[in-house]
């Protein structure tokens, strides 16, 4: 007798399908699991033939049974087979029927509890995005999850309270409708910081909407109590919002790593991740035994925030070099490599030299993360005459401004329509020499500047891209002389 049931195992955002299959033969031997089992899924054993005695069913005697889990040189982990392994126990003692239909358009996702209900396991929008690929129609899953991979189209959802509802719907004893895709969650932006709220520091505000606009690194240095990190925290409020496919691409990070609210299929808003320097190497870029995501791929699709920057280990710095210029990250491990997305703006600030208390400090920031930086600004202590100012006096309003950032933007979808871009910061060479031509008068200011600055090639071609963004912010459709000039007065930096 032999059953064969389809799951899913996730590799980093990758979900692999897993043929569940399940073979018996006279004697008397138990249960033996096969196919690269981790203790998690090796404990499935118990924790199914409980689960299955707790519903009113028992395993057949007299039979030796064999679960593989195929292909066997995967690496099986965690506990998000136990359903499927359940229903091909149960297909083998006769307690139902997996008719062949189910077996080749269904897959089954869960951990059972020992009273047969179902829990949560994390990667099941990953795995609904593989089913949709793979054709098979429709997915089963813990209630719990329903919500969360019905948010992937083409594919029929349906939630699960127990291992027992399970068996009556494959006996035709119950119907159950499939989850309707989630709407669209509306956010409210009342927790955000207002631009319009922040007092003075026009030169900064100005700086993060260019990088708003174009998707730009930014550092910022001044004193303290300056509004560095309000800066930095009123920034998601002039981003545009995120679409589906990245609402989608953002949230499979956050389901791999469980972090996916509960509440929220999707996430809508741009993640703004803020990480404290004592943040180690492994918690930035992702890492351990089965690599999971970082800051950096949380981030994805948003900010990360380092504030007091010079107090990071220069080892925590330096390993952002490669993800920010490759907007992905490869970890590699013994067990495989895996690759998490890593698209997100940096955004620095520090205290100027004179506020550190260790001038050595001030030099743990390497030169080639400081080239990978597009605008840096000094912040400047706001006048008391700023501070005395009405919220309504003081500027643009964080919505006016993303009218802005959205219509730049839009001008670059424009630009990258045949191409996979999607910001003036994702161009690489070609794409610079192609899209952002240089009148003969921007482009001698360009290599005036380039010798007195001592511009590298990155820093020679970033400021290209940051003239482009200012462009597009003046709807132009030609970089010119003051959009040069003002792209080279962030690339002075601040003096380390």
């Amino acid at each position: 007798m032999h059953a064969q049931l389809t799951s899913f195992a996730v590799t980093g955002l990758e979900s692999m399908a897993i043929a569940v299959e399940l073979g018996a033969v006279p004697g008397e031997g138990g249960i033996h699991l096969v196919g690269l089992p981790d203790t998690a899924v090796r404990e499935s054993v118990q924790r199914v033939n409980l689960a299955m005695r707790s519903s009113g069913y028992r395993l057949a005697s007299g039979k030796v049974i064999t679960i593989n889990l195929a292909p066997a040189d995967i690496k099986k982990a965690g506990p998000r087979y136990d359903l499927a392994i359940a229903l091909g126990l149960l297909h083998l003692s006769g307690h139902i029927t997996c008719s062949s239909a189910l077996q080749q358009s269904a897959a089954f996702l869960g951990e059972l509890s020992l009273d047969g209900s179902l829990r949560h396991v994390s990667g099941v929008l990953p795995s609904a995005i593989a089913c949709r690929e793979r054709g098979i129609a429709t997915l089963f899953v813990p209630a719990c999850d329903a919500i969360e991979a019905a948010a992937v189209s083409g594919v029929s959802v349906i939630g699960l309270e127990s291992l027992q509802q399970a068996v009556e719907m494959i006996k035709g004893e119950l119907d159950m409708v499939p989850e309707a895709k989630p709407k669209r969650v509306q956010i409210s932006g009342k927790d955000l910081v207002d631009f319009a709220d922040i007092r003075g520091q026009e030169s900064a505000k100005r700086a993060l909407t260019i990088a708003a606009a174009g998707g730009h690194n930014v550092l910022m240095s001044g004193v303290p109590g300056a509004g560095k990190t309000l800066l930095a925290k009123a920034l998601p409020g002039i981003l545009p919002e995120l679409t589906e496919r990245e609402a989608i691409d953002v949230s499979q990070v956050y389901s791999v790593a469980n972090l996916l609210p509960r509440d929220m299929p999707l996430i809508w808003t741009r993640p703004f991740r803020s990480v404290h320097h004592t943040a180690s190497s492994v918690s930035i870029v992702g890492g351990g035994t089965n690599p999971m995501p970082g800051e950096i791929s949380l981030a994805h699709r948003g900010v990360l925030f380092l504030d007091e920057l010079t107090e990071f280990p220069p080892s925590v710095l330096e390993v952002l070099r490669q993800p920010l210029e490759d907007r992905c990250v490869t970890i590699t491990r013994a067990r495989g490599t895996v690759k998490y997305p890593a698209d997100f703006m940096l955004i620095a600030a520090m205290n100027p030299m004179e506020y550190s208390t260790r001038r050595s400090k001030q030099r743990r920031i390497s030169k080639p993360l400081l080239d990978r930086i597009d605008l840096s600004v000094a912040i400047e202590s706001v006048p008391i005459e700023d501070l005395k100012k009405r919220p309504s006096s003081s500027g643009a309003k964080s919505s006016e401004i993303r009218s802005k950032v959205e219509s730049a933007r839009a001008k670059q979808r424009s630009r990258f329509n045949s191409t996979s871009l999607q910001t003036n910061s994702e161009m690489g060479v070609k794409q610079i020499d192609t899209l952002c031509p240089l009148e003969p008068a921007c482009a001698d200011l360009l290599e005036s500047a380039v010798k007195r600055l001592k511009l590298s090639a990155r820093g020679y071609h970033r400021t290209i891209k940051v003239a482009r963004t200012i462009a597009d912010l003046e709807g132009s459709d030609a970089i010119q002389k003051p959009h040069i000039a003002e792209a080279l007065q962030y690339r002075e930096g601040v003096e380390i």
